[in-house]
């Protein structure tokens, strides 16, 4: 990926992001239009185009979303009384 001080932006076509992400390159596109990763239509004809950086915080936050994920599914576990031995109410 860029370094943050590189000056000129690196742009990647639909069809790489996609093969990267391993989904469709209509679902690429989708997430330029939500804003989840930063594109333009560039050339001419004009093509989607996404920003390289744009890319690398989306993967680090998937990363981060899964990191919670598993936090929380790991804490849902641990509350359950039968896995750490809780006390029994008596009738």
């Amino acid at each position: 990926m860029t370094d943050a001080t590189d000056p000129i932006a690196r742009y990647l076509a639909p069809a790489q992001v996609a093969e990267l992400l391993c989904i469709e390159v209509d679902e690429v596109v989708a997430l330029v239009m939500e804003g989840r990763l930063r594109g333009a239509r560039l050339g001419l004809p004009a093509r989607w185009r996404i920003e390289e950086a744009s890319l690398a915080e989306y993967l680090e936050g998937q990363t981060e979303e899964a990191r919670l994920i598993a936090l929380w599914n790991e804490a849902d576990a641990a509350s359950f009384p039968e896995l750490w031995g809780g006390r029994r109410t008596r009738p």
